[in-house]
């Protein structure tokens, strides 16, 4: 089974061959975001053609997702004239192959499920740390996708209420808002305004006045956890977002949250995501593949 797959995100999309779980050669081009979801759809055609023929198309994009249509239900202002998108109506009619579409995080929590971090759990929660705080919610091995196809936004979880109440902006007090690898950078900045990215400011752990502020970032990190252990009562928490590379975030989160939930809950188990930027493909494929293969027995029946 040749599936083809795609990781759409704000700046570069991933795309290349799946076969049997195993990604082939993969390669990336500029989104080049500004230009609009109709530009971004032209752009996953013209690629589709270079890799002729295959048997189904998976899909991770940023974006809400409605997984039912194939479509594309919300975006931010990064990517204009997104929402609307229909990718599975016009793929396949251009291509005759099953198309599978599901927002980025999912596709990666689902690529952790079947082939990373996740393997042999049916039910655990994704985060991911970057410009914001993503989140998806495995259950029995599958995407919980909620009522409206919105669940795991847990980057909207309120975590200062006084800054909830007395702000404007919907994401005032919120998770993402002090949890991100975006609110690290920030806070940092503050005190040494040369150190712009994650890997700067890991590389200067050892100056206590940053070691002070990444500790505190922590901090944030674990409340946020806090919360969510408490209501979803997971096994497994999966991290992931390039800035959970760093060994001593992983060891302050496992270290402090025993001491943070009650003891019925103190048996999760914190790791960090193993597939890296090949996730979401992954998730893109194994989503793909069922789509075959319902495809396939509807065909023979």
């Amino acid at each position: 089974m040749k599936i083809l797959v795609f990781d759409i995100g704000g700046t570069a999309i991933k795309y290349g061959i799946c076969q049997d779980g195993q990604l082939e050669e993969t390669k990336e081009c500029p989104t080049e975001a500004f230009k609009g979801g109709p530009h971004i759809l032209n752009t996953i055609c013209c690629l589709a053609d270079q890799y002729l023929p295959f048997d189904a198309i998976g899909i991770s994009t940023a974006g809400q997702v409605n997984p039912e249509e194939g479509s594309i239900i919300y975006a931010n202002s990064n990517i204009p004239d997104y929402a609307g998108t229909q990718f599975r109506k016009i793929l396949q009619k251009r291509f005759h192959v099953p198309v599978a579409v599901e927002n980025d995080v999912n596709s990666a929590a689902l690529g952790e499920a079947v082939f990373g971090a996740g393997k042999g759990r049916k039910s655990f929660l994704c985060l991911t740390y970057g410009t914001g705080v993503g989140g998806a919610i495995i259950e029995s091995g599958q995407v919980y996708h909620g009522s409206s196809f919105s669940a795991g936004e847990f980057g909207a979880v309120i975590t200062h209420a006084e800054e909830k109440l007395s702000g404007t902006d919907p994401f005032d007090g919120c998770y993402e808002r002090y949890a991100s690898a975006t609110a690290l950078v920030k806070m940092v900045s503050e005190i040494d305004p040369s150190l712009t990215n994650g890997r700067q400011i890991f590389a200067n752990l050892e100056r206590p006045e940053i070691k002070a502020v990444v500790n505190k970032w922590i901090d944030e990190i674990v409340l946020g956890l806090t919360t969510l252990i408490h209501i979803f009562n997971p096994s497994c928490i999966v991290l992931g977002g390039g800035i959970m590379v760093q060994p001593y975030i992983l060891e302050q989160i496992n270290t402090r949250i025993p001491q943070m939930v009650m003891a019925s809950f103190s048996h999760v188990q914190i790791s960090s995501a193993k597939l890296g930027n090949s996730a979401g493909l992954l998730g893109a494929y194994y989503l793909a593949a069922q789509k075959f293969e319902m495809s396939d027995l509807s065909d023979k029946k």
